[in-house]
């Protein structure tokens, strides 16, 4: 049981949650461009690329990001 929670603590898989219009990128490795109309960002195994419109951060961590506004696409790469 503690080897299951301590993975769940410190879960180190990227992940992409998207939730009542808002994005939640867990185990980024960093922001390569950002505009009010797209977000690139690169992870281990490629880059993920969001368009839409009014894109904001709303909350900067070392290894999450969320994005707020309208999202339209997300392209995986």
């Amino acid at each position: 049981m503690l080897k299951d929670l301590r993975n769940y603590i410190l879960e180190s898989d990227f992940r992409i949650n998207y939730v009542l219009g808002k994005l939640n990128i867990v185990n980024y490795e960093c922001i390569d461009h950002f505009s009010d109309d797209k977000v690139m960002i690169r992870y281990s195994e490629g880059m993920v690329i969001i368009k839409g419109e009014n894109l904001i951060i709303s909350k900067l961590l070392n290894d999450e990001i969320l994005i707020s506004g309208i999202i339209k696409s997300l392209e995986l790469k």
